[in-house]
């Protein structure tokens, strides 16, 4: 049985509907054609499909859409057109901390929230922050720094 699901996706308003079980995370992708979100594990270990519901990073693989009415969705598509989004994509490009690229949306979202977060965030702050995304290709030093380089980037 479908329902009508109203958000917010990105700064857009969006109306839909839908099955209220649907994974968010498959509404981004197969609905939204928003293909940023990746489904890795579908069980909320690795943060692959890390979205900002409400401010607050979440596993979209966990969340079903009907909980979301009214809600603010937010993935890299959108982030990226921030002051935030351009300095996070610059600074992982910078300091390396991109390999295959499917872990880096959901590293890109949590390092967005980091920086929502904290103004000057410790390496143990983002390393606790991050703790929920894996990444099998980088080790997790160059993501720091560039975590580390998007705060250092945003500060006047």
């Amino acid at each position: 049985m479908k329902k009508k699901i109203d958000f917010v996706l990105n700064g857009a308003k969006v109306s839909m509907e839908i099955d209220p079980l649907k994974r968010l995370l498959d509404v981004l992708r197969e609905d939204c054609a928003l293909t940023s979100v990746k489904e890795g594990c579908g069980e909320g270990e690795c943060g692959a499909c890390s979205v900002l519901l409400d401010g607050e990073i979440v596993n979209s693989c966990l969340i079903p859409v009907g909980t979301i009415e009214g809600a603010a969705v937010e993935t890299v598509e959108g982030i990226r057109e921030s002051e935030n989004g351009k300095r996070i994509i610059d600074a992982f490009a910078e300091e390396g901390a991109v390999q295959c690229g499917f872990c880096t949306p959901g590293m890109m979202v949590g390092a967005e929230w980091i920086l929502r977060k904290y103004e000057d965030p410790t390496s143990d702050e983002i390393r606790t922050a991050l703790s929920g995304n894996l990444c099998r290709c980088t080790g997790y030093d160059m993501i720091i720094s560039a975590v580390k380089a998007a705060a250092k980037g945003g500060r006047k």
